[in-house]
């Protein structure tokens, strides 16, 4: 039986800062088997431009999950990040920490759906009239 509350997948997110106002977004891959995840995360680099890259590892366990996301490239510190992921597997929010800096974080997953995207197109391409 599949687990809904298992994390791969693709999943769109956003963090910011308790101490200023620095919001970032981010795209993260996640790989889950048996409770444990690893994945990758991509976001923008407002401070150099570019993007950032890290990597990431944890433990989801029921609902709760904590992880670490390592920067790679000109960033090299690692971030703590705990998290509850809603009932239905969807969301999820928590907070992040890095030496005294601490934060919130929240990750939608991604909502493809082929039939629904099939059903979309479908809808707003019109029937053409047949012409003679």
């Amino acid at each position: 039986m599949n687990d809904p509350l298992d994390l791969s997948g693709v999943w769109y997110g956003r963090y910011g800062s308790r101490v200023d106002d620095q919001e970032n977004s981010f795209i993260a891959l996640i790989e889950e088997g048996g409770g444990v995840f690893t994945g990758s995360i991509t976001e923008p680099d407002d401070e150099g431009g570019g993007i950032r890259r890290a990597t990431i590892a944890g433990r989801r366990t029921g609902q709760a999950l904590f992880f670490v996301k390592q920067y790679t490239g000109r960033w090299t510190h690692a971030v703590r990040y705990a998290g509850r992921i809603d009932d239905a597997g969807k969301v999820i929010d928590g907070s992040w920490s890095v030496d005294w800096l601490t934060g919130g974080f929240d990750m939608e997953r991604e909502k493809f759906d082929a039939g629904a995207l099939e059903a979309e197109e479908e809808a707003e391409i019109p029937m053409s009239a047949d012409v003679h």
